[in-house]
């Protein structure tokens, strides 16, 4: 069971959801998308957490756009809370980052190159919000185990959520193995796919990572028929003009068809 405050429709037979930009860009656009997305989940019952980057630490290239400031994305997310009344969920990097990103937000997000830092995910443990966990590209479910012992043991009431967002295949792409979901989940954890960078390829010889986002309803249904708890995409109104992910990003205004297609797969599964 999820236990996140602020979280709608927790009775619903549903998956939750992880939904919103790849990075906050400004107060306006964060606030123009949780607005739809809030509106969607709450239509169809679906558990909805927003999603966004206060910060961009791993970036190909010097130039590549990290944020708008630290505080001030922060601020902007817990804006998004306050407004909308659900809670949100944003990645830390650094031991240091952990305390301070929980004054804004519900969920503190572990990057999947960083899922075996042991003082990052001690920090996230030790500051009581949940723990979103991505399984390294390089790992395999059952190793995810130790991520989950190290927060246990930190903090035994923190909730773990784990994560799966591809492994690394060849030098430029990723590939899904599904066998990792029901792995992670005999960790008695909610187990999230994560249908858009499960798509990037990454290391592109033009230093800005690409994707394939029409497949990003092919790996979120496989998911759901897997019996994925929660799912993770980021979307943007206008991908293209995105400041991050851009390649791979779901257009907004196709969620709300592709979350009902979702329900039909969900509700096939579970009957």
């Amino acid at each position: 069971m999820l236990r996140i405050s602020d979280l709608r429709y927790t009775d619903s037979p549903h998956f939750f959801l992880m939904a919103g930009p790849c990075a906050v860009e400004g107060r306006d656009m964060a606030l123009r998308i949780a607005e739809q997305i809030v509106t969607i989940t709450d239509r169809l019952k679906i558990p909805y957490i927003f999603k966004g980057s206060y910060r961009k630490a791993n970036r190909t290239k010097l130039d590549s756009f990290t944020g708008i400031g630290d505080e001030k994305a922060l601020k902007i997310l817990k804006e998004v809370h306050d407004t909308f009344g659900v809670p949100t969920v944003t990645d830390i990097h650094e031991a240091p980052e952990a305390a301070m990103a929980a004054e804004y937000v519900d969920v503190l997000q572990i990057p999947a190159f960083l899922c075996r830092q042991t003082d990052l995910l001690v920090a996230a443990a030790q500051t009581g919000k949940v723990v979103n966990v991505k399984k390294g590209q390089f790992l395999s479910g059952a190793s995810m185990g130790f991520a989950v012992e190290k927060i246990g043991a930190t903090n035994p009431q923190a909730q773990v959520i784990l994560t799966d967002r591809g492994n690394t295949f060849g030098y430029g792409d990723l590939v899904v193995d599904y066998r990792n979901l029901p792995e992670m989940q005999a960790f008695g954890v909610p187990v999230v796919m994560d249908c858009t960078h499960s798509l990037q390829q990454p290391n592109q010889t033009s230093g800005v990572t690409g994707g394939k986002p029409r497949l990003i309803e092919t790996i979120a249904k496989a998911a759901i028929a897997v019996g994925a708890d929660g799912l993770f995409m980021e979307t943007h109104y206008n991908p293209a003009e995105a400041r991050s992910d851009a390649a791979n990003m779901l257009p907004l205004d196709q969620l709300e068809g592709l979350l009902q297609r979702l329900l039909r797969v969900r509700e096939a599964v579970v009957a």
